[in-house]
């Protein structure tokens, strides 16, 4: 099977939607790429209520185990605000090209993205913890 080309549908809670898009617009002039990538996925987003956000979505401070499609790898991070990141603990910065791909994913979904060094990766989700 042919990977699409087109970006998965994704999904993120309105709170979320307005700090990020912050965050971004706060980010456009240190790191313009990511920047980008971000404002990109949130105007694609599907924005709802916290309430209404399902429990396999990925969002901030969750819990989600994803596969690098490439190698085969199988990571599991938390997903956190800038300033939270410690890749030692296993959390991992949104204004990142990977943290940002797996922005309002769901389980089971996959997207393509770019490194910084503009090589195109692919990433498929496998699990999601809500953060407690």
């Amino acid at each position: 099977m042919i990977p699409s080309t087109l970006p998965p549908p994704i999904v993120i809670a309105a709170p979320e939607h307005r700090r990020l898009s912050d965050l971004a617009a706060a980010a456009e002039q240190a790191m313009p790429d990511v920047a980008e990538f971000l404002i990109a996925e949130l105007d694609r987003a599907a924005i709802v209520a916290p309430d209404a956000l399902p429990g396999d979505v990925v969002r901030m401070n969750a819990a989600v185990t994803f596969r690098d499609e490439e190698r085969g790898d199988v990571r599991r991070v938390t997903l956190v605000y800038p300033g939270q990141q410690d890749l030692a603990a296993g959390t991992l910065s949104v204004l990142t090209p990977v943290g940002v791909a797996l922005l309002g994913l769901s389980v089971g979904q996959s997207i393509s993205w770019l490194t910084r060094l503009g090589r195109r990766k692919r990433l498929t989700v496998l699990a999601v913890e809500a953060a407690g």
